[in-house]
Protein backbone atom coordinates (compact mmCIF):
# COMPACT_ATOMS: atom_id res chain seq x y z
CA UNK A 1 0.00 0.00 0.00
CA UNK A 2 1.35 3.43 -1.26
CA UNK A 3 0.89 6.36 1.20
CA UNK A 4 -1.90 9.14 0.82
CA UNK A 5 -2.26 12.83 1.77
CA UNK A 6 -6.11 13.65 2.17
CA UNK A 7 -6.37 16.92 0.03
CA UNK A 8 -9.20 19.28 0.62
CA UNK A 9 -10.85 20.32 -3.07
CA UNK A 10 -13.49 22.63 -4.77
CA UNK A 11 -14.08 21.28 -7.91
CA UNK A 12 -17.09 20.48 -10.41
CA UNK A 13 -15.24 17.61 -11.43
CA UNK A 14 -12.37 16.47 -9.00
CA UNK A 15 -8.77 14.92 -10.42
CA UNK A 16 -9.01 11.24 -10.88
CA UNK A 17 -6.83 8.45 -11.41
CA UNK A 18 -6.96 6.61 -14.40
CA UNK A 19 -5.11 3.20 -13.22
CA UNK A 20 -3.74 1.91 -9.79
CA UNK A 21 -0.53 2.86 -9.10
CA UNK A 22 -0.84 6.00 -11.87
CA UNK A 23 1.29 8.98 -10.15
CA UNK A 24 -0.25 11.69 -12.02
CA UNK A 25 -4.61 12.19 -11.50
CA UNK A 26 -6.19 13.94 -14.36
CA UNK A 27 -7.53 17.20 -14.33
CA UNK A 28 -10.10 18.26 -17.02
CA UNK A 29 -10.78 21.90 -18.76
CA UNK A 30 -13.36 24.18 -17.29
CA UNK A 31 -13.69 26.06 -20.65
CA UNK A 32 -14.07 25.43 -24.20
CA UNK A 33 -10.56 26.58 -25.97
CA UNK A 34 -9.40 26.44 -29.53
CA UNK A 35 -5.58 26.48 -30.04
CA UNK A 36 -4.56 27.73 -33.30
CA UNK A 37 -0.82 26.22 -34.32
CA UNK A 38 1.57 27.47 -32.12
CA UNK A 39 -0.88 29.60 -29.73
CA UNK A 40 -0.69 29.17 -25.92
CA UNK A 41 -3.73 29.57 -23.81
CA UNK A 42 -4.37 29.46 -20.20
CA UNK A 43 -6.99 27.18 -19.70
CA UNK A 44 -8.82 26.90 -16.13
CA UNK A 45 -9.91 23.92 -14.86
CA UNK A 46 -12.64 24.62 -12.01
CA UNK A 47 -9.99 22.99 -9.14
CA UNK A 48 -8.60 24.90 -6.10
CA UNK A 49 -7.28 22.74 -3.32
CA UNK A 50 -5.76 23.23 0.25
CA UNK A 51 -2.86 21.40 0.24
CA UNK A 52 -0.83 20.44 3.57
CA UNK A 53 2.33 22.25 4.62
CA UNK A 54 5.25 19.81 3.36
CA UNK A 55 2.94 19.18 0.07
CA UNK A 56 3.25 20.75 -3.42
CA UNK A 57 1.24 20.07 -6.55
CA UNK A 58 2.82 19.56 -10.07
CA UNK A 59 0.72 20.18 -12.97
CA UNK A 60 2.50 18.31 -16.22
CA UNK A 61 1.20 17.28 -19.86
CA UNK A 62 -0.59 14.04 -20.66
CA UNK A 63 1.31 12.17 -22.84
CA UNK A 64 -1.62 11.06 -25.13
CA UNK A 65 -1.93 14.56 -25.92
CA UNK A 66 1.56 15.48 -26.64
CA UNK A 67 2.34 12.18 -29.14
CA UNK A 68 -1.06 12.83 -30.88
CA UNK A 69 -1.86 16.23 -31.15
CA UNK A 70 1.48 18.29 -29.87
CA UNK A 71 -0.58 19.89 -26.87
CA UNK A 72 1.96 20.20 -24.34
CA UNK A 73 2.09 22.66 -21.08
CA UNK A 74 4.35 25.99 -21.50
CA UNK A 75 5.62 25.79 -18.04
CA UNK A 76 6.21 22.19 -17.31
CA UNK A 77 5.70 21.52 -13.92
CA UNK A 78 3.27 24.31 -12.89
CA UNK A 79 3.91 24.51 -9.48
CA UNK A 80 0.85 24.73 -7.10
CA UNK A 81 2.65 25.35 -3.59
CA UNK A 82 0.85 24.14 -0.23
CA UNK A 83 -0.16 28.20 0.48
CA UNK A 84 -1.96 28.78 -2.75
CA UNK A 85 -6.16 28.70 -2.72
CA UNK A 86 -6.94 29.87 -6.29
CA UNK A 87 -8.38 28.26 -9.38
CA UNK A 88 -5.47 25.64 -10.92
CA UNK A 89 -4.86 26.80 -14.58
CA UNK A 90 -2.81 25.60 -16.90
CA UNK A 91 -0.91 27.02 -19.73
CA UNK A 92 -1.49 24.47 -22.84
CA UNK A 93 0.62 25.10 -26.07
CA UNK A 94 -0.24 23.10 -29.17
CA UNK A 95 2.95 22.75 -30.97
CA UNK A 96 1.45 21.87 -34.22
CA UNK A 97 2.61 23.48 -37.08
CA UNK A 98 -0.75 22.45 -39.37
CA UNK A 99 -3.66 21.73 -36.98
CA UNK A 100 -5.65 23.32 -34.34
CA UNK A 101 -6.82 21.78 -31.74
CA UNK A 102 -10.07 22.22 -29.68
CA UNK A 103 -10.48 21.87 -25.76
CA UNK A 104 -14.19 21.06 -25.03
CA UNK A 105 -15.11 21.43 -21.05
CA UNK A 106 -14.67 18.23 -19.49
CA UNK A 107 -11.68 16.81 -21.75
CA UNK A 108 -8.74 15.80 -19.80
CA UNK A 109 -5.80 18.30 -20.32
CA UNK A 110 -3.11 17.64 -17.29
CA UNK A 111 -1.99 15.50 -14.84
CA UNK A 112 -1.36 16.44 -11.19
CA UNK A 113 1.50 15.16 -9.33
CA UNK A 114 1.09 15.52 -5.59
CA UNK A 115 4.26 15.25 -3.57
CA UNK A 116 6.18 15.51 -0.50
CA UNK A 117 8.93 18.42 -0.36
CA UNK A 118 12.09 19.25 1.44
CA UNK A 119 12.41 22.96 2.11
CA UNK A 120 16.34 24.04 1.46
CA UNK A 121 18.64 25.89 4.06
CA UNK A 122 20.60 27.69 1.68
CA UNK A 123 24.14 28.07 3.02
CA UNK A 124 26.76 30.42 1.26
CA UNK A 125 30.05 28.98 0.70
CA UNK A 126 33.15 30.07 -1.49
CA UNK A 127 33.62 27.18 -3.11
CA UNK A 128 31.80 23.58 -3.69
CA UNK A 129 32.95 20.14 -2.55
CA UNK A 130 34.12 17.96 -5.89
CA UNK A 131 31.75 15.52 -7.57
CA UNK A 132 32.25 13.40 -10.15
CA UNK A 133 29.98 15.39 -12.55
CA UNK A 134 31.49 18.61 -11.68
CA UNK A 135 30.06 21.30 -14.13
CA UNK A 136 29.39 19.83 -16.49
CA UNK A 137 26.37 19.83 -18.02
CA UNK A 138 23.62 20.70 -21.06
CA UNK A 139 25.08 17.40 -23.44
CA UNK A 140 28.17 17.12 -21.45
CA UNK A 141 27.15 13.11 -21.23
CA UNK A 142 26.72 13.14 -24.98
CA UNK A 143 23.61 11.97 -27.18
CA UNK A 144 24.64 8.26 -27.80
CA UNK A 145 25.57 5.42 -25.98
CA UNK A 146 29.95 5.51 -25.72
CA UNK A 147 29.72 9.28 -26.79
CA UNK A 148 31.17 11.66 -23.97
Amino acid sequence: MTDSVDVPIIAAQPPFYAHPGDAGADIMAAEAVRLEPGERALVGTGLSIALPDGYAAFVVPRSGLAAKHGITIVNSPGTVDAGYRGEIKVSLLNTDSRDAYDVAVGDRIAQLIIMPVTRARFIPVDELPDSVRGDGGFGSTGYTQGER
